[in-house]
């Protein structure tokens, strides 16, 4: 049985935060790490103490992680960034709240003796005689201790304490993983007393002028000693255990969401009926109204977790090739149970949000062809553009007039012009977009416009079936892309004020074309009225691209899955970054590094001068054993990444390429480690550092072929769409919403099912009348849906018991044997 770790967080907001440069403002961002592993950082606000970010990640990681920080920081373009403050959240904290944080939490100050990383290993031994009682110490080694000194790294030597005692190892210099292998000897007492407390371990910076530099320690009580003949292994290092400053709120504070998930995923057999039960819905399915799994699924699943559910049976469905007849079917529901066309898919439903999480998962690469050329040159040219004239600042126009200034007519005038020419550039890169877009995606479009027009046939409503799609496609997908870039990768940092100010009043605008212009001149924002015209003139070419759009044959599109994850053809991730090249004598390393167009696909990672360019260098995709994160000092540089990979022999080889942010390292380290994932020659180690003047840069060994000195973290990566389909893991979490809502279930489909059959029973026993047919079936066979699912569920409830307890059988086992 595998386990499953997944953690959601959102960076909201923050507020108050206190102003670090001399303008009286800040240029806030923030950076997360993962037990001080950096794992995304965030766009910088410029000029505001009050940031809006709004940005959202998902890690996939291993169970064992213990904390979440998130620090918040003022980017200078001259000298160091200042830290502002800190939230560090436990993995117990995040972990105790089911559904999730979702709160302001007031930063704390960064106290250098708090910001500990890394572990030791070591050994520990009580001797007892009559005279006296000793201990042995064998300090092996530690890793990833945090970086004290400049040059990024560490001089650590390790004090062993008891009471008023201690000793000390060597001082191993510039490195942040030490290998002492030294054996120190302790005497506790004399005369062979019997001692108590703890014995402590302390590592330490050496530092030649000053003080030395805390790196953590460990704590261990003699007791364990005591039961324990010989205690060995490798310790995570604690802080001193200084309690938490916020500082009264005066670094100001961060609204975060955080939710942790972490599931025992059963193997595939055990899920296969609830699959069945999904997958049958679908394949035969009954008539609008009749009660299914589906349908009772929706009705158990909560506002907050629908759209998580709808992201899990998109997935789900698209790895099994039903995507089409599933979106079919849920929008089917929704369009019979819709009276008054107004009102079509205009809740929470989960035909809406699975819509919109299937254009997410298929359109991504679509909406970045047709905007993003859009939305470069609007951030680019950088125009002042202003409707409203309430909010006109004279000040902020830059244009030069011989006649004095720039009047509010003219502003207006010259806005109305920019937005009507970023428009129509939009709306001809959508209307020609036809053949770009995907073609399961059209599908879904074309089923849709057949329900909706079987549903409201009459002449009046003859927009509605443009209205359906156009909503999916322009209200909640190409529309909140122009809003916010940054949020759907269309850009790298968030939109300043001025560009922030275009991009709203653009989408605005695309809101009204993909409402057909239906409601123009209803609205309070009448400013808005000199775009009235071109909108109006847009909603023909939007009504003939729609039609292109649905004229698609469905035997051409779903013949096999709708999605294969990794297709080879198909770049994962593709873009620029800097590749070490060794060849020939360097003087300066950093130099060494030479900027490539890089492809990622499922077989190869390759590389050329040029993305045009003829001739590339690959990498097989199956000869990655380990891809990891590079110690800044190997090559006094930032955001490099190493590929380790296997030749035929056997012999390792790594490759080091420079990412231009900490994002983009992620997101590159995310993407090869999925595409390797399923790779067999994957190293438990590695070295962090490069390997140069006859040593390692990070554990100093001498031996080039000497194993890694840290742990591999392939399992740590970040989620998104291109993930491959996990479907044990998306049904665990199917299962789980069923579990919750078993008993909502069971009241209403069960037990009142018996409880009516009864009484319908004693009121024809009286009246001689028999009772209502079809209600009294159709409550059957919703009752037979409802405990088919629940026999599924509580089936799947005894094989979690059952493996848990013997997972908790075997741990002690362990235990005792050892």
């Amino acid at each position: 049985m595998a386990r499953n770790s997944s953690l959601y967080f959102r960076i909201v907001e923050g507020r108050n935060l206190p102003a670090k440069d001399v303008s009286g403002t800040s240029d806030p961002y923030c950076l997360i790490k993962v037990d001080n592993e950096v794992v995304a950082r965030t766009a910088t606000v410029w000029k505001n103490l009050n940031p809006f970010w709004g940005e959202e990640y998902s890690l996939h990681l291993p169970t064992g992680f213990h904390s979440l920080t998130f620090y918040v920081i003022d980017e200078d373009t001259i000298g160091h960034d200042d830290v502002i403050g800190k939230i560090s959240l436990s993995k117990e904290v995040i972990a105790a709240q089911a559904k999730g944080l979702d709160t302001w939490l007031n930063l704390t100050r960064v106290d250098p003796d708090e910001e500990i990383q890394g572990e030791i290993h070591l050994s520990l031994e009580l001797h007892r005689d009559v005279d006296r009682t000793c201990l042995k110490c064998h300090i092996i080694e530690a890793r990833d201790l945090a970086p004290r000194d400049i040059s990024g790294a560490s001089d650590p030597f390790t004090r062993i304490i008891y009471n008023n005692l201690s000793v000390e190892t060597s001082i191993i210099k510039k490195t942040r993983f030490p290998h002492w292998d030294e054996h120190l000897e302790l005497c506790l007492n004399e005369g062979g007393d019997e001692v108590d407390g703890n014995i402590t371990v302390e590592v330490w910076d050496w530092d030649m002028v000053g003080k030395n530099d805390f790196l953590g320690k460990v704590e261990i009580p003699l007791s364990c000693l005591s039961r324990t003949p010989v205690l060995k292994g490798w310790f995570r290092l604690q802080p001193l255990g200084n309690t938490e400053d916020d500082a009264g709120g005066k670094l100001g504070a961060l609204r975060l969401k955080v939710r942790l998930v972490e599931e025992r995923i059963l193997p595939s057999v055990y899920y296969q009926p609830l699959m069945h039960l999904l997958v049958e819905t679908i394949i035969s399915p009954s008539d609008v109204d009749e009660p299914t799994p589906l349908t009772l699924l929706e009705e158990i699943t909560t506002g907050e977790s629908r759209q998580d559910i709808a992201m899990t049976l998109v997935k789900i469905y698209l790895g099994q090739g039903l995507i089409v007849p599933f979106l079919d079917y849920l929008n089917t529901r929704e369009v019979h149970n819709t009276t008054d066309p107004n009102t079509l898919f205009r809740s929470n439903s989960l035909a809406s949000k699975a819509m919109e999480q299937f254009m997410k998962a298929v359109g991504m690469l679509y909406l970045h062809e047709v905007l993003k050329p859009i939305i470069n040159r609007i951030f680019e040219e950088k125009k002042y553009i202003e409707l409203d004239p309430c909010k006109i600042d004279l000040s902020r126009s830059r244009r030069i007039s011989f006649k004095g200034s720039v009047s509010d007519a003219e502003i207006r005038q010259s806005s109305v012009g920019l937005l009507q020419t970023y428009l129509s550039i939009i709306m001809e890169a959508v209307v020609t977009s036809v053949a770009q877009c995907p073609p399961v995606m059209r599908l879904v479009f074309k089923q849709l416009h057949k329900r909706v027009e079987e549903q409201f046939p009459q002449p009046e409503n003859e927009d509605v079936k443009y209205l359906a799609i156009s909503g999916f496609f322009f209200l909640r997908l190409f529309a909140p892309a122009i809003l916010t870039p940054k949020l759907f990768q269309l850009r790298e940092h968030h939109a300043d004020t001025r560009t922030g100010r275009t991009l709203l009043l653009l989408a605005k605008a695309l809101q009204s074309v993909g409402n057909l212009g239906l409601q123009l001149g209803h609205g309070k924002e009448q400013w808005m009225t000199p775009l009235h015209s071109i909108i109006l003139c847009s909603v023909s070419s939007v009504k003939d691209f729609l039609d292109k759009l649905i004229d698609i044959e469905y035997d051409s599109v779903c013949g096999a899955p709708q999605r294969a994850v990794f297709l080879p053809s198909v770049a994962v991730k593709e873009g620029f970054m800097q590749k070490y090249t060794s060849e020939g004598p360097q003087l300066i390393k950093r130099l060494a590094f030479k900027k490539r167009y890089f492809w990622l696909s499922s077989e190869t990672l390759s590389y050329a001068k040029s993305s045009d360019w003829q001739v590339r260098t690959s990498i097989p995709v199956q000869c990655v054993c380990a891809v990891e994160r590079v110690d800044e000092n190997a090559f006094q540089l930032q955001n490099v990444i190493q590929v380790v990979t296997q030749d035929t022999e056997g012999h390792l080889q790594t490759t080091y390429l420079q990412c231009k942010n900490v994002n983009d390292l992620n997101q590159w380290l995310s993407a090869i480690r999925k595409v390797s994932v399923y790779n067999d020659n994957m190293l438990p180690s590695f070295h962090p550092g490069a390997y140069r003047s006859n040593k390692w840069t990070c554990c100093l060994q001498p031996d080039g072929t000497a194993a890694g000195c840290s742990r591999t973290h392939s399992a740590v990566t970040l989620a998104d769409w291109s993930d491959p389909l996990d479907p044990d893991a998306e049904t665990q979490i199917i299962y789980k919403e069923l579990l919750q809502g078993r008993d909502k279930l069971r009241k209403k489909y069960l037990d009142t099912q018996e409880m009516e059959t009864a009484e319908q029973e004693v009121t024809s026993s009286k009246t001689n009348q028999p009772s209502s047919v079809s209600a009294q079936e159709r409550g059957e066979r919703a009752g037979a849906v409802a405990a088919r699912l629940l026999d599924v569920v509580l089936d799947l409830e005894e094989a979690h018991s059952s493996f848990k307890s013997r997972e908790t059988d075997e741990s002690g086992s362990l235990i005792m044997s050892s």
